[in-house]
């Protein structure tokens, strides 16, 4: 899979789009907090025989500008409404989210709901969350011992797991060493956003909707049902396997969730979403 990088300017913001290519409608993923759409290159990969499939750094992570001045959750909800508007400025996308980028995807859904054909939520939730969060996993973030000497050094200190490999991956190489992509205090601003509740926006939904839940992730049971009882025409998927981040540690399990949801059973059928006619 050939895989070009594209910058999408908005305002004083540039936004860093992976395009994937592919064939058929577009669908936009949009990783979790801290991370970037390197992360989701695998997902991409499993679904490019199907979409035109593009990875979007939301602001204030990957290579998108990374100390915006505005870091609401609108401001999260048009970035993906500009890279629909030119990456498919006729018809409607498949939105695919994990975590905060879930949240991205169904605020998206919920006030462009014209832009947006179908969304698929990983470990995803319209709950707020509890107080000092946000600043608990700034100062974790905060703690990290930048810029690190190479890859083993960040290793010893994050550990090995399909997270901490995954932001190995992504750290930037300067003159001082390997620093991440993103600052510790844009990110705690950004979770005590993401962390107000949006129960309206939530049960307004009109888009068809898919939420799937790691074995070992985020939610406690009561808290998922919640999610589904508060909109009952929501799909729901409990994977066999997987963390918060079951995209990057169950990875065949979600790529095929995803594919039974947006493609069909039969691997490789090319079928048409469902959700709104096309844009005029």
């Amino acid at each position: 899979m050939a895989i070009t990088r594209r910058t999408v300017p908005r305002g004083d913001v540039d936004l860093s789009v992976l395009d994937a290519g592919g064939a058929g409608p577009l669908l936009v993923l949009l990783h979790g907090l801290a991370g970037s759409a390197t992360e989701m290159v695998a997902t991409a990969d499993a679904l490019t025989d199907s979409f035109r499939v593009v990875a979007l750094d939301q602001r204030g992570h990957g290579r998108s500008t990374r100390r915006p001045g505005d870091l609401s959750r609108s401001a999260f909800v048009e970035d993906v409404v500009a890279v629909i508007d030119l990456f498919s400025p006729r018809d409607p996308a498949a939105l695919v989210g994990q975590s905060m980028g879930a949240h991205t995807a169904f605020l998206t859904a919920a006030t462009h709901p014209d832009l947006v054909a179908d969304i698929v939520m990983l470990e995803g939730h319209a709950e707020g969350g509890h107080p000092g969060e946000a600043a608990a996993l700034g100062s974790f973030f905060a703690s990290w011992p930048t810029p690190f000497a190479d890859p083993a050094a960040a290793l010893a200190f994050l550990g090995d797991s399909p997270l901490s490999r995954a932001w190995i991956t992504d750290l930037e190489k300067t003159s001082a060493g390997l620093t991440p992509r993103f600052d510790a205090d844009v990110m705690a601003a950004v979770l005590e956003d993401v962390h107000r509740p949006q129960w309206t926006a939530w049960e307004s939904l009109t888009v068809p909707t898919l939420v799937v839940f790691g074995k070992d992730g985020m939610f406690t049971a009561a808290q998922r049902d919640e999610l589904i009882a508060c909109r009952p025409q929501t799909r729901r998927a409990d994977l066999a396997h997987g963390s918060h981040d079951a995209h990057l540690d169950a990875t065949d399990e979600w790529v095929a969730t995803l594919r039974r949801h947006l493609v069909g059973e039969r691997p490789g059928a090319v079928q048409p979403m469902s959700g709104p006619p096309s844009r005029q």
